[in-house]
Parts: C-alpha cells; sequence; structure tokens
C-alpha cells in the first residue's frame, strides 16, 4: 500500500522556504524604511539593528557584483590566452620554415658557386629522391632522366666539389655512383699537377676522409690543405674538378712514391641538391678527335 507521507514533507518544507524568502523581503523593506529615518528612537534601533544588516546585505551584493566582474574578466584572459597559444605556435611554424628556405638557400648560393667555378661545363640541376639506405650517400638516385638529357658517365657536383658519376639511366631519374664507393679517380694535386690515384674506402670514410696514392715523390712539396682535383688523363671524370684537400701526406717504403688521406669537399652524408654536368668525357675527346 502506497504512502503520501515523502509527498506532503516536500509541501511542507516548500511552505517554510516561501515563509523564510517572504520575510527576507520584509526585513529588507523594512531596512530601506528605517534608514531613511533622520531621529527619534525609531532611529536608534535601526543604527543597531536594520543599517548593520542592510550594511551586510550591500557587502554581499558588492562582493557577488565583484565575483561576477572577476570570473567575465577570468573568461576573457582565457580567450585571449587561447588566441596568444595558436599566435605562438603559428610563429614556430613560420620561424621553422623561415630556417629551413635559409638553409636551403645556403644550399643553392654553394651550387651557384660551383656552377661559376665550372661554367666551362653545360649543367642541369638536380634533387636527390633516395639513397642505398645507409648513412652514407655511396650511391642514390636523382629526379632527372633520359627525357632531361642525363647519360651514362656525366659527372655529378655538390655545391663543394665532386660527388660521383651517373652509372644508370631512366626516363626520369637516375642512379649515381659516389666516389667513396670504393671508386678509382684519377687526381693531381692542383698547385703543381703531380699525378696521383684517389681511392674510395667505406671504412675510412667513417673517419671523414678518403685516401690517394702513387704521388710522386720529388722535389715539388704537398702541404696539408692543398687542393686535389681530378686529373687531365682521367678516362671518365672531367679534368679539374675538386675532390677535396689533403690532411695527410708520407713518403712510401719504396721511397719513389708518396701517399695519404684526403678531406672530401662534399658532405655524403647531406646530399639534397646536385648538379649534373651534361657533357662526358668521351663526348670531349669525340669532339677533339672530330676537329
Amino acid at each position: 500500500m502506497k504512502t503520501n507521507k515523502p509527498n506532503k514533507q516536500k509541501k511542507f518544507e516548500s511552505k517554510y522556504w516561501l515563509l523564510a524568502i517572504a520575510v527576507i523581503c520584509v526585513v529588507c523593506m523594512g531596512a530601506s524604511f528605517f534608514a531613511d529615518i533622520k531621529s527619534g528612537p525609531l532611529r536608534v534601533i535601526a543604527d543597531y539593528t536594520v543599517i548593520p544588516m542592510q550594511k551586510g546585505i550591500n557587502m554581499i551584493g558588492t562582493w557577488i557584483g565583484d565575483v561576477g566582474e572577476n570570473f567575465a574578466t577570468l573568461k576573457e584572459v582565457q580567450k585571449e590566452n587561447e588566441k596568444l597559444k595558436e599566435q605562438n605556435e603559428t610563429l614556430k611554424m613560420e620561424n621553422s620554415q623561415l630556417q629551413q628556405k635559409s638553409v636551403e638557400l645556403d644550399r643553392f648560393y654553394e651550387l651557384y658557386k660551383m656552377d661559376q667555378n665550372t661554367s666551362d661545363y653545360p649543367k642541369v640541376g638536380a634533387r636527390v629522391i633516395a639513397n642505398n639506405g645507409s648513412n652514407w650517400f655511396t650511391s642514390f638516385i636523382i629526379d632527372k632522366g633520359s627525357e632531361d638529357g642525363i647519360r651514362e658517365d656525366m659527372n655529378v657536383l655538390s655545391g663543394n666539389g665532386l660527388v660521383g658519376i651517373v652509372t644508370e639511366v631512366r626516363k626520369h631519374s637516375s642512379t649515381v655512383r659516389s666516389i667513396i664507393d670504393e671508386v678509382n679517380v684519377s687526381a693531381m694535386v692542383m698547385t703543381t699537377f703531380d699525378q696521383c690515384i684517389v681511392s674510395g674506402d667505406l671504412k675510412l670514410i667513417n673517419d671523414g676522409v678518403i685516401k690517394f696514392e702513387q704521388l710522386p715523390n720529388n722535389d715539388n712539396e704537398v702541404a696539408v690543405g692543398e687542393q686535389i682535383v681530378t686529373s687531365n688523363i682521367s678516362s671518365k671524370y672531367l679534368q679539374g674538378l675538386l675532390i677535396g684537400y689533403v690532411s695527410d701526406v708520407k713518403v712510401d717504403s719504396n721511397n719513389l712514391t708518396r701517399s695519404g688521406y684526403i678531406i672530401p669537399a662534399v658532405d655524403f652524408k647531406k646530399l639534397q641538391e646536385v648538379m649534373v654536368i651534361t657533357t662526358t668525357k668521351q663526348d670531349l675527346i669525340d669532339n677533339g678527335n672530330q676537329q
């Protein structure tokens, strides 16, 4: 059997709440009335009872108003903070892009200088799009092929010197083999024209060097920092392309030749853009024979 006691209790409590609210309203009205009285016994009573109550109510109202204003201000500050965060992220992204563009411009400037230094040779620029998966660019693929006039045995440069030679050509891409990939290059000392052989070595490149050998042991001094360039007698490499700088040289046990190490002019860990010389050594030989 159902009972209505809870509902009656709720109705009873609601009546008391309404009564309390009504009393508060009457008190507030009375406070306003007594506060306007200038003198007399009622004024004295008001000074000790109603007026302090009215001041308390006013203080509560002022506090509530301040809290509301502070809450609104806080919301505005939070919105502004979110905007500043978004602007900060945008600035970070723009700064990163500018840094990347700055580095890219530096690389293009190095390519431009190399182009000026080898202005006798026609060239085309290309981007490195893949390598052999190792830390060193011993062989890699560029985004230019036969459609762009690329052929096998064309020499490849970076912004600082000789990179390698084209070994395979497809329609829109080509494979380049680096001089550090156990390749022998006929070279010479820039100042004396003494001939030597530069050999790539994957073990040595981990130390940042490649080796040279069979340099004549004559009266011509070879100092540390001397430039080593491709030789005129090279069968595949054009003459005068910078290979690197001598870092160490010694006389061989036969006392007839010298050998040592070269710091490559190219950073074979960070190849991104290259230039391909669009003529080959064989083209120059053929043209010379025709003349």
